[in-house]
């Protein structure tokens, strides 16, 4: 199989496989008028098994969110044809609007307009609570 290298725009490599069309989802990649490759199961001395995502546009990319789903990617900013900026996520101390809280009971299911907003609690764990009710995300 061949994918073309892109000119201008982002790679973000060393996705766990399998989590390549979760990063897409939440990054809204589907409303983007360019060309997006997403690559999964590809072949990684490093990881065995990995997913690619390349998009063909200089365009910004939320690291928490990325952090949240694989801390363990790279983003990689490609300019003209040449690697200028390779960047690490982090998992995120607090998420906001990314995942929302499924307890029926906490006040974000009755007032709509609160932002979901979940902090990191269990760093090896990666576990996330709802600030307003504690409930674990899944």
């Amino acid at each position: 199989m061949n994918v073309d290298s892109i000119q201008n725009g982002i790679v973000i490599d060393h996705i766990s496989a399998g989590n390549g069309m979760t990063l897409y989802d939440l990054l809204g990649l589907d409303q983007l008028d360019a060309s997006i490759a997403i690559i999964k199961n590809v072949n990684s001395k490093k990881m065995g098994k990995k997913d690619i995502i390349k998009i063909d546009a200089d365009i910004p990319v939320d690291l928490d969110l990325i952090g949240y789903v694989d801390p363990d990617a790279t983003v990689n900013v490609i300019k003209n044809g040449t690697l200028v900026e390779k960047r690490k996520p982090e998992l995120p101390e607090v998420l906001t609007d990314v995942i929302k809280c499924k307890n029926p009971r906490c006040i974000t299911s009755v007032e709509q307009e609160l932002k979901h907003v979940f902090r990191l609690t269990d760093k090896e764990k990666r576990i996330y609570r709802c600030i307003y009710c504690e409930t674990k995300a899944n």
